[in-house]
């Protein structure tokens, strides 16, 4: 099944495989502890290459939203989920070699008990103005190990069967006509 959040760009990318256009694959960890030297909130961005990215973010992004980015040259290891009818799908990612400031940050998250979120997204080497995936793939990361070298952890979605539905909770306090 396809997936209808790609652009046609990419689709394109994929289905043909143009030896001059090169498809950049970038990560985003975001959380709350993770702050720079100013004490200012940051998020980690890296992208699957040898060489670092500047790239604009989506209009809808959670941080630096509509702004040009840097992305940090990293390897990376990371299937998609299938465009599928699981419950819950859920990826393993791989971050090597991993430097002492991503470790940092990550010990910082440790303490917290806010997760991890992880967002995918894909980049065209000729079009950096914004992914190719709309909205982008923002995953919950969880179960995080940690090596001299290597990071990995499971990234799944949000399990939206155990919210509340209408989320909106009625009582008597807020609507006073409820009761009689």
């Amino acid at each position: 099944m396809p997936d209808p959040s790609l652009s046609e760009a990419i689709r394109e990318a994929y289905a043909v495989a143009p030896s001059d256009v090169i498809i950049h694959h970038t990560l985003e960890l975001r959380h709350p502890a993770f702050v720079d030297d100013d004490g200012n909130a940051t998020a980690i961005r890296v992208v699957r290459d040898h060489q670092n990215l500047t790239a604009r973010l989506e209009a809808s992004a959670p941080m630096d939203s509509g702004e040009m980015v840097a992305f940090i040259a990293m390897g990376f290891e990371l299937e998609l989920p299938p465009v599928d009818t699981v419950p819950v799908p859920e990826i393993t990612v791989t971050l090597d070699n991993v430097s002492r400031e991503l470790v940092k940050h990550l010990d910082a998250a440790v303490t917290s008990q806010e997760k991890i979120e992880i967002t995918y997204r894909p980049y065209l080497s000729n079009d950096l103005e914004g992914p190719q995936m709309d909205p982008p793939l923002t995953l919950i990361l969880t179960e995080v190990e940690a090596s001299i070298f290597r990071i990995t952890g499971r990234a799944r979605m949000l399990n939206i069967g155990k919210k509340a539905f209408p989320s909106e909770v009625y009582t008597a306090k807020r609507f006073p006509g409820l009761s009689r």
